[in-house]
């Protein structure tokens, strides 16, 4: 059971910033602003340690007469999207119902975090775009069948097709989860962090980003201290065959 602190918002879109030591860094702006918490759940009336996230602004005149209640009585304005996190009870005695979050309230920088979003949709795709088949060969005699998937199946025996098989279908558009990524920075006066890397979704869309269920902290491919190179040869490319 996943039990991290995290944030809904938004995908704003990609940019590039510099570190100190010129790095060009590719990042993703998330905004997290206007996410607040909307209920709690305890394990005395609901079996469950939980709060309720709600993010967005919503119209008034959308909200159904029993959702509305339900915002008047947490406190809050009406939300377009409801998310529960599952948490240790004592982090959640902490959080009060109608308290907004800030995203230096649960993130600081350089911690690796979890982001969840739906793919975008690609609509029906064929074998070699969505499985990477090669294809048939365009040589004489073939006609027809250069992106055809090929052979199914067998004979009398199974006598069916195998589940899972690789065939055209619907490509995208399912809920996709990028783990240990980078928190670059946090933008306190936009409510905006900085994710190293690109993350699910189209700009605009909704993302969940937790704090990361497997790593405490990040270890990127090619950080740390360098190695000292051996002056001899034979040495040096024995190291490197090693790696």
């Amino acid at each position: 059971m996943i039990e991290t602190m995290g944030l809904l918002g938004k995908k704003l879109g990609m940019t590039q910033i510099f570190a100190e030591n010129g790095e060009c860094i590719p990042v993703t702006v998330v905004q997290t602003s206007s996410c607040v918490v909307t209920a709690k759940r305890t394990p005395e009336k609901d079996g469950y340690s939980a709060i309720q996230l709600g993010f967005g602004d919503k119209p008034i005149h959308l909200v159904d007469r029993a959702s509305a209640g339900f915002f008047k009585k947490a406190g809050v304005t009406p939300k377009r999207r409801l998310h529960e996190l599952r948490l240790p009870k004592e982090e959640v005695e902490k959080l009060s119902v109608g308290q907004e979050l800030k995203a230096s309230d649960v993130f600081t920088d350089g911690v690796p975090v979890d982001v969840q979003g739906i793919s975008k949709g690609r609509g029906f795709q064929g074998v070699m775009k969505r499985h990477g088949m090669s294809g048939t060969k365009a040589s004489h005699g073939v006609h027809e069948y250069f992106r055809h998937g090929g052979s199914i199946g067998c004979r009398l025996t199974p006598g069916r097709v195998f589940k899972g098989k690789h065939m055209p279908g619907h490509m995208g558009n399912v809920k996709k989860t990028v783990q240990n990524l980078e928190l670059i920075s946090i933008v306190e006066e936009d409510n905006c962090v900085l994710i190293r890397g690109s993350i699910p979704g189209a700009n605009n869309s909704d993302v969940l980003v937790r704090q990361s269920q497997k790593l405490k902290t990040y270890r990127g491919k090619g950080s740390g201290e360098e190695q000292v190179r051996s002056k001899n040869p034979l040495k040096a490319s024995k190291a490197a065959g090693s790696r």
